[in-house]
C-alpha cells in the first residue's frame, strides 16, 4: 500500500502567509517560476520545527545554513528551479541543494516578482528611499494587465517618482548607496557635451535587472540593480542618467526590513513559536577589487 503523505501544517501556513502578502498571481508568469517549489513531508512522528529562512538566492552554503539553524522552510526570493530538471544528481550545484533539502525534509517558496510588483513591495521600498528629497507622486511603470486579487489592484512592475524640485543625480546615487549600504554603485552619464543638466526631477526604480520595465520611462534618472553595455549606452543617449547597485543588492535589504517582521507577525498568531530568520550567507556573487596601480 502506497503511503499517505502530506505537507506540514507550518509548511502550508508559510505558504499562505506568502499569498496573503504577495500574490502569486501577480508574477510575471511568462517567464518567471513562483510559489512551492520544493515541498517538504509530515514527519511520521513529532512536528517540523516551526521556523524559516529568508534568502535573496538559494546556494549551497546558504542551504547549509538552513540545516545547521534547524529549519523547515526556506523562503529564496529568486527561484533556485527555473526550468524543468531533466535529472537530479550530484554533478550541478542547484541539483544537488535539491537533494540535500530533500535529505533533511526542508520546503522552498520563491515569491520573486509577485514581490516586485506589489503595492509595498521591494519597488516600493526602493522608491521610499527618495521621501528625503521631497517626493510629489509616485506612480507604478508597467500595470499587470490581467486580473488581480481583490485588495491589489494597482499592482505593477517599477516606479516613477517624481521630486519637489530638482536635485544633482550624485545625491540620488549617494542615497542609494547610503540605504543599500554599499560605498560604490556605478553610475552611467550622458555625454558633456550633450548639455543634459546635473540637476533631475524624475527617478524610475526597479529591483534587479530593470531595463525592459524601464527603457522606455520618461525619468531623468534610472535606477536598477544591474545593466547591459548597450542598454545603458542607449539611455545614456537619450539623456538619461543610470544608477546600477549590483543585482540582489537592489533586493536583499528589503527581506530584513519588511518581509520578516511581516511573515512573523503572521506566523506567530497561528505558532507563537515561529520564527523568521534572515541568511547571514547569502551575498551579492560580485565584489570590487580596487588596486593602486
Amino acid at each position: 500500500m502506497e503511503p499517505t503523505l502530506s505537507s506540514p501544517l507550518f509548511t502550508r501556513q508559510v505558504v499562505q502567509a506568502m499569498r496573503s502578502l504577495y500574490p502569486e498571481e501577480l508574477a510575471d508568469r511568462a517567464w518567471d517560476n513562483v510559489g512551492l517549489l520544493q515541498e517538504n513531508i509530515e514527519p511520521a512522528s513529532g512536528s517540523v520545527p516551526p521556523r524559516v529562512l529568508l534568502t535573496n538566492d538559494l546556494t549551497v552554503a546558504v542551504a547549509e545554513e538552513a540545516i545547521a539553524k534547524r529549519v523547515s522552510v526556506i523562503v529564496s526570493y529568486h527561484p533556485f528551479i527555473f526550468r524543468g530538471l531533466k535529472a537530479v544528481t550530484l554533478n550541478d550545484p542547484h541539483q544537488r541543494i535539491v537533494l540535500r533539502l530533500a535529505q533533511q525534509n526542508i520546503a522552498v517558496y520563491s515569491p520573486h516578482t509577485a514581490i516586485d510588483a506589489t503595492l509595498g513591495g521591494v519597488n516600493d521600498w526602493l522608491a521610499d528611499m527618495l521621501d528625503e528629497h521631497g517626493v510629489t507622486k509616485k506612480s507604478v511603470v508597467q500595470s499587470i494587465r490581467s486580473p488581480v486579487p481583490a485588495g491589489f489592484e494597482g499592482a505593477g512592475y517599477g516606479r516613477l517618482v517624481e521630486l519637489e524640485k530638482a536635485v544633482n543625480y550624485v545625491s540620488i546615487a549617494k542615497t542609494y548607496a547610503e540605504r543599500l549600504n554599499t560605498s560604490l554603485v556605478m553610475v552611467a552619464r550622458p555625454s558633456p557635451t550633450s548639455g543634459v543638466s546635473v540637476f533631475v526631477r524624475s527617478v524610475a526604480v526597479c529591483a534587479g535587472s530593470g531595463y525592459d520595465v524601464l527603457k522606455d520611462t520618461n525619468a531623468d534618472v534610472i535606477v536598477t540593480g544591474e545593466m547591459t553595455h548597450h542598454n545603458a549606452l542607449r539611455l545614456t543617449m537619450l539623456g538619461k542618467y543610470v544608477i546600477t547597485v549590483f543585482h540582489s543588492n537592489s533586493e536583499r535589504g528589503f527581506l530584513e526590513e519588511v518581509l520578516q517582521p511581516q511573515l512573523e507577525r503572521i506566523l506567530k498568531k497561528q505558532d507563537p513559536a515561529a520564527e523568521v530568520l534572515v541568511s547571514g550567507e547569502d551575498r551579492d556573487p560580485f565584489e570590487i577589487f580596487k588596486f593602486d596601480i
